[in-house]
């Protein structure tokens, strides 16, 4: 497969790997009744966020939308990756603006190892959406093809921005795109929705389709098909004569009685469906399923045409151009009225549709450039209309906004546009604020940084088994217990105090106490030092992983 070079393509390409975990801090004061919902917003770097996110939602996530700069120029944006290389940091903290020859190479360098991220926070049947318009879409699709890879590919949907286009241009761009990857496209299903500008009559909303498969042309060769005795008609009872005038040819009369063929007789003509015409006819006449799922019969006429009946589960039509779903224009003016100030923000109609594509009520949604916060507020207001129990996470830096710079764009925008979205439309639901907190890494715990006992007991989990920890309920730090994964116990002894921690151990005491909480199981027990020799070890089935440096030599060697 083609892969695409940019300069710092090789520095950075693994960069997500040395990026450090950090805590996630709540700040209860910006909390919004988040009884009644379980969404999040977390205000932070969304490269060190989404690294965060991983212990407990690796291959959780169901949908993926983010909006990221479309390095245009005109949205001026700061390359802020600290990646240890002399060409990064010459990069960090200068703004991309649109006379920056490397504007490019920078933009691939930023997206590359948070789409890594993403991949690994998607499920297995899970999808992203990424908006970009024509600056990018060339090098996206590039680097996506090959992080997701290009066989996974659902549509490059071209989505119609509308507004006010009647101002003189050359040629006056009305459309951006939103690229749709899959981690697995062989588990992506027909969406169970219709493109809304689909009119209540047509077909795509009836149950049943009807077509004739009697079809004469250039591609459809004629060719002749017995109907076997009981071949099923749409009729009681009548004769069909043998005829040469008409399609399709009937070789001898045909008589139907009690909706049946009562003797076998051949047909020629040319057919539109004739494949799957011989597997219902192999099938002892009885429904198969079309590509698309539906279940399909065919029976005879009275007038002797020979129709097929498509029986549709789902109801399903997702067309690649996106129209009348909503402007930025009027986006802002909703914005406005609610008293937020924001450049080109993503309408709410759109973001719902995206998401209906995924036949899911009860999933994770994530948005890692939340912007003004669409994406949530989209997510709450389906969930009113379907019932459904999504759970939106939306992660924004807390940088200042250009409309308003005294103000942080995650609290004072984010936050606030979903907060007032509650209380404007009734939406039954709340969030909870996190901000991203101090790296998990033995430096900054050595300098006494450390996080709560239940960030570390989720670290280490994930570190141990590669996946997260469902249940925090059973997490017991009294008895040192984590939880358990394929047979396997995890513990960790630890406190979240310097002068603790150094004389911390796992001793014999503790380790018999670890064996009959969990008896007959095998045990990975993270402790700072250990006073066990190796044979009782072995013995007792544990593995002891030091914290803090083994623990690190684990995670990177892992």
């Amino acid at each position: 497969m083609p892969t695409l070079q940019f300069k710092g393509k090789n520095i950075i390409w693994n960069h997500h790997l040395s990026v450090p975990y950090h805590s996630m801090d709540e700040i209860d004061d910006l909390h919004f009744q988040y009884e009644q919902g379980h969404h999040q917003i977390i205000e932070g770097d969304n490269l060190i966020a989404l690294k965060a996110l991983l212990p407990k939602y690796s291959g959780k996530v169901k949908c993926i939308y983010i909006d990221p700069p479309y390095n245009t120029g005109n949205e001026e944006w700061v390359y802020s990756d600290k990646v240890n290389s002399p060409l990064i940091r010459d990069w960090l903290n200068k703004i991309v603006s649109k006379d920056d020859l490397t504007k490019h190479d920078k933009w691939l360098c930023m997206m590359a190892p948070r789409l890594k991220i993403l991949r690994e926070l998607l499920s297995e049947d899970g999808l992203i959406f990424i908006s970009i318009d024509d600056y990018e879409i060339h090098n996206l699709r590039s680097i996506c093809n090959e992080i997701f890879d290009e066989e996974n590919l659902i549509s490059n949907f071209t989505w119609r921005t509308d507004g006010n286009f009647d101002n003189q241009a050359k040629i006056k761009i009305n459309h951006e795109y939103i690229l749709c990857y899959a981690f697995d496209k062989s588990k992506f299903e027909f969406p169970e929705i219709i493109d809304p500008n689909v009119l209540e009559e047509s077909k795509l909303f009836k149950d049943e389709i009807v077509n004739t498969i009697v079809k004469n042309g250039p591609k459809n060769p004629i060719s002749s098909i017995s109907l076997p005795k009981g071949f099923p008609a749409n009729f009681e009872k009548g004769i069909i004569a043998q005829r040469q005038d008409k399609w399709p040819h009937f070789s001898s009369d045909a008589e139907v009685e009690n909706f049946k063929l009562k003797s076998p007789v051949e047909v020629s003509s040319g057919w539109s469906s004739k494949r799957l015409f011989e597997l219902y006819l192999g099938n002892n006449l009885k429904g198969i399923l079309d590509t698309k799922g539906q279940i399909t019969e065919f029976y005879l006429t009275e007038n002797g045409a020979i129709e097929a009946r498509k029986k549709r589960e789902v109801n399903s039509h997702v067309i690649s151009s996106l129209v009348n779903l909503g402007s930025t224009q009027a986006m802002s003016a909703e914005l406005k009225e609610m008293g937020i100030d924001f450049d080109y923000p993503k309408p709410t109609s759109l973001i719902k549709y995206l998401l209906q594509v995924l036949n899911d009520k009860n999933c994770v949604i994530l948005d890692s450039f939340a912007g003004s916060g669409t994406t949530m507020h989209a997510v709450m207001q389906l969930n009113k209309e379907d019932g459904g129990n999504r759970e939106c996470i939306m992660v924004q830096m807390p940088e200042k906004s250009e409309a308003e710079p005294d103000k942080n764009v995650c609290r004072d925008i984010t936050r606030k546009r979903v907060k007032l979205a509650i209380k404007k439309h009734g939406l039954n639901s709340g969030f909870k604020y996190y901000r991203v907190g101090s790296p998990i890494d033995p430096e900054t715990m050595l300098d006494g940084d450390l996080p709560t006992y239940q960030q570390f007991a989720e670290y280490v989990y994930y570190l141990a088994t590669g996946g997260h920890l469902a249940d925090k309920s059973k997490v017991d730090a009294a008895q040192h217990f984590v939880g358990m994964e394929s047979g396997q116990a995890v513990y960790l002894i630890y406190e979240q105090d310097m002068d603790k921690l150094t004389r911390l151990a796992l001793t014999l005491q503790m380790a018999e106490l670890i064996i009959k909480h969990r008896p007959g199981k095998r045990r990975i027990i993270f402790a700072p030092s250990c006073f066990l020799d190796e044979e009782y070890m072995t013995a007792n089935q544990i593995e002891f992983v030091s914290v803090p440096y083994n623990l690190f030599e684990r995670k990177i060697n892992g």
